[in-house]
C-alpha cells in the first residue's frame, strides 16, 4: 500500500460500546511509515471495573487477564506520542473507537483531537461501495440481477427465492426455512426501556437525558435529589419506567437481565 503519509491503523477493545462511560481493556496500533516500515503498540489495559461476561463471550477477555495490566491513564502519553500526527484507520473507528480514546485521553488529563486528520474508516468505505438493499442481496444469492425491483410480487418473489438459498447455505442436509430460525441478532439489554432514557453500566442505571445524563446513577440522585425522579413519576414515562423509579425512591433497586 503506497503512502504519502504515516498512517497509524487502530483498533480498541472495551468494556462495552457506551462511548461516555465505557473502557479500554486492549489497544493495539500499527504504524506504517511512506517508506513501508511498521511498528506496533499493543498492550492489554486494567479498565478498573469488572469485564461484563457478555464481552468476555467476545473477545475472551477475563478479568484476571487485565488484572496485571497498565491503567489507561498510565500509558495514554504513550498511546498519543506514538501516533503522533499521523493519519489514521481502522473499522468503525469514526463511530466508537475514536470517540472512546479521546474520552479516555481526557479522562486522563490529555487531550487528542482527530477532527483535522485524514481518517481511512474501513466499515464507511465497505457499506458506501458494497450496498446492502434488496437488490445486492439477490445478486450475491441468486446470482442474477433483480427485475421489477420496487415492484411488490417482483420484491417478494424475489425475498422468497433469497430465503430458499440460504436454507440451502446455512442449513444442515434437509433442513427447511426453520433453520433461520437459528439466526438472529442478540437482542441488546444495555438499556431499560424501549427509548433508551435509561441506560445499564456497570450494573448500574444512569439517564440519558436531562441535568443528570450519564453523569451519576439514578440511586445516588434517588439520595441527593429525589424531587428530580419525582418529577419523572409526573411525566409522561411508560409505566415500566415509572414502576422502576418508584422502587428506586422505595430503596428498591433493579437488576440488569442477564447481567
Amino acid at each position: 500500500m503506497k503512502l504519502t503519509r504515516p498512517l497509524v491503523v487502530m483498533d480498541l477493545e472495551t468494556t462495552g460500546t457506551w462511548i461516555d462511560k465505557d473502557r479500554i481493556i486492549e489497544i493495539a496500533l500499527i504504524k506504517i511509515s511512506p517508506e513501508g516500515n511498521r511498528e506496533i503498540f499493543h498492550t492489554k489495559v486494567n479498565p478498573a471495573m469488572p469485564i461484563p461476561a457478555r464481552v468476555t463471550e467476545l473477545t475472551g477477555m477475563t478479568n484476571a487477564d487485565v488484572k496485571d495490566a497498565p491503567a489507561f491513564g498510565n500509558i495514554a502519553g504513550k498511546v498519543l506520542q506514538f501516533i503522533g500526527d499521523c493519519d489514521l484507520g481502522g473499522f468503525c473507528i469514526e463511530r466508537f473507537d475514536l470517540p472512546l480514546l479521546a474520552r479516555e485521553c481526557s479522562d486522563a488529563g490529555l487531550k487528542f483531537d482527530y477532527s483535522q486528520r485524514i481518517i481511512y474508516d474501513a466499515q464507511k468505505i465497505y457499506h458506501l461501495h458494497e450496498k446492502r438493499d434488496l437488490f445486492a442481496a439477490f445478486a450475491f444469492y441468486c446470482h442474477q440481477e433483480l427485475k421489477n425491483a420496487h415492484s411488490a410480487l417482483a420484491d417478494a418473489q424475489a425475498t422468497l427465492d433469497i430465503l430458499e438459498e440460504q436454507v440451502k447455505r446455512y442449513g444442515h442436509g434437509d433442513d427447511g426455512v426453520e433453520a433461520l430460525k437459528a439466526f438472529d441478532y442478540e437482542p441488546s439489554n444495555d438499556f431499560f426501556d424501549a427509548e433508551r432514557k435509561f441506560r445499564w453500566w456497570n450494573g448500574d442505571l444512569y439517564m440519558t437525558f436531562g441535568k443528570y445524563a450519564r453523569k451519576e446513577p439514578l440511586k445516588v440522585i434517588a439520595k441527593k435529589d429525589p424531587q428530580y425522579l419525582q418529577w419523572i413519576l409526573e411525566k409522561d414515562f411508560s409505566d415500566d419506567v415509572k414502576a422502576m423509579i418508584q422502587g428506586i425512591l422505595n430503596n428498591q433497586y433493579p437488576k440488569q437481565e442477564g447481567a
